[in-house]
C-alpha cells in the first residue's frame, strides 16, 4: 500500500515511518518541517517528503496514494491557544480540505488522528465511543468537528476511520517535553523534582506513542468493514490514571527525586476517563504493548542515556510552543504560521 503520512517530522511521524515501512507500505511524508532543530539523540529515517502546507493541499498532491494517515496537525492545547481561528483553520479545515483532496484523488483509505481530549469533562463514568463530546479548548472542538466532517464524506469508495488517541507519551526522535509523562520524567531526571503543572486530581487515559502507531497499521491492515467510518479510543484498559499516581510512580522510579508543585498549580478542567474495550476486541491486529510503567522506565533510560541536563530540558528544543514562536520571531514563519 502507498501511504501519505502527514506529519511525518514531528514527534509520533518520525517514529511512525520505519513501522510503516516494517509493514510493507511504501511511505510518503507531508511536513513543512516547524521541527527540525528539535532532535533527540538522533535524527528521523531519511524520507521522500512533500514540503506542502496542510492549508494548500490539493487532490494532485495525492494522486497514487492508497491510503493517508493524518497526523499533521497544531499538536497540543498551548500551540492551539496562539490563535483560536489558526487552529480551526489547520486543524479542522485543512484536514477536511485533506481528506475531500484524497477522496477526489481516489484514495481509498483516511486514518485520522483524532484525540480523546475530546471527551474534555466526562465525569466519574469510563467513557466509549458512544459517549458525548464536551471539549474544554479549541484543539479538542476541532477534533469533533472534523470527525463529523469527515463522517460526511463516507462512503462505499472512501473509509475514514478516527483514532481517538489517548494522551500520548514515550521517547520519539522529535521527544516533544510538553506532555504530561514526558514532562514528569524529565524534570525529575534533571532537577530531581517531580513537577506538577496542576494539583494532581485529573484523571487521564494514557497511551504510548508505540501503541498510537500500533493502531495506525492495524487500521490500514483491517478489513474495510471493521474500520470503515468507525472511531476506536486509542489505548488500553487499566492505563487510566490521576496525575498525581503517574507524579507518584515517577518518584518511586527515578532515584533521588521528590514532588513538587509548579506556581500557581490549580485544578484542571480536563478531566476523564476512558474506555478501551472496543479497539481491543474490534479492531484485527491490534494489540496493547505497553504499560505506563514501562514507559517511565523507557524514558529514564533515554534521558540518562543522552545525559540530559536541566539547561536541556528548559531550553525551547522539545517545546512546541517556544520553537514555534521562534521560528515566528526570527522570521521564518509569517503571523499565520506559513513559511516566508
Amino acid at each position: 500500500m502507498r501511504v501519505l503520512l502527514t506529519g511525518n517530522r514531528g514527534y509520533i511521524g518520525v517514529e511512525m515511518v520505519p513501522a510503516l515501512r516494517a509493514a510493507g507500505h511504501e511511505v510518503v511524508g507531508m511536513d513543512i518541517g516547524l521541527f527540525e532543530a528539535c532532535d533527540f539523540s538522533s535524527a528521523p529515517d531519511p524520507i521522500e517528503t512533500l514540503p506542502v502546507d496542510l492549508r494548500d493541499v490539493t487532490a494532485g498532491d495525492l494522486e497514487g496514494f492508497d491510503a493517508v494517515a493524518h497526523f499533521g496537525a497544531l499538536s497540543n492545547d498551548p500551540l492551539g491557544d496562539i490563535n483560536a481561528d489558526l487552529t480551526y483553520d489547520i486543524n479542522l479545515h485543512a484536514s477536511v480540505r485533506l481528506a475531500e483532496a484524497a477522496k477526489a484523488a481516489g484514495v481509498e483509505r483516511f486514518v485520522f488522528a483524532s484525540s480523546c481530549s475530546l471527551y474534555g469533562a466526562g465525569g466519574d463514568d469510563y467513557l466509549d465511543e458512544t459517549a458525548d463530546f464536551f471539549p474544554q479548548t479549541p484543539y479538542g472542538e476541532s477534533k469533533v468537528r472534523v470527525e463529523q466532517e469527515l463522517s460526511k464524506l463516507a462512503d462505499d469508495s472512501f473509509s475514514p476511520c478516527y483514532l481517538r488517541n489517548a494522551t500520548a507519551y514515550g521517547v520519539s526522535r522529535r521527544l516533544r517535553a510538553d506532555i504530561v509523562v514526558n514532562s514528569l520524567v524529565g524534570h525529575a531526571v534533571t532537577t530531581g523534582k517531580v513537577l506538577l503543572m496542576s494539583d494532581g486530581s485529573p484523571w487521564r487515559p494514557l497511551v504510548h506513542i508505540g501503541d498510537i502507531i500500533g493502531a495506525t497499521v492495524a487500521c490500514l491492515a483491517a478489513p474495510r468493514d471493521a474500520m470503515h467510518n468507525e472511531a476506536f479510543n486509542v489505548g488500553r484498559n487499566g492505563e487510566n490514571y490521576q496525575i498525581r499516581t503517574v507524579a507518584e510512580m515517577v518518584r518511586d522510579t527515578v532515584p533521588d527525586c521528590e514532588l513538587a508543585f509548579a506556581d500557581g498549580a490549580s485544578s484542571d478542567t480536563r478531566d476523564y476517563k476512558v474506555d478501551f474495550t472496543k479497539i481491543e476486541t474490534k479492531l484485527p491486529g491490534f494489540e496493547s504493548q505497553w504499560t505506563l510503567q514501562q514507559g517511565i522506565e523507557e524514558l529514564y533510560r533515554a534521558y540518562t542515556g543522552a545525559g540530559l541536563n536541566e539547561a536541556d530540558w528548559t531550553g525551547p528544543r522539545y517545546y512546541r510552543l517556544p520553537t514555534v514562536m521562534g521560528l515566528v520571531d526570527t522570521g521564518v514563519l509569517d503571523k499565520d504560521l506559513r513559511r516566508v
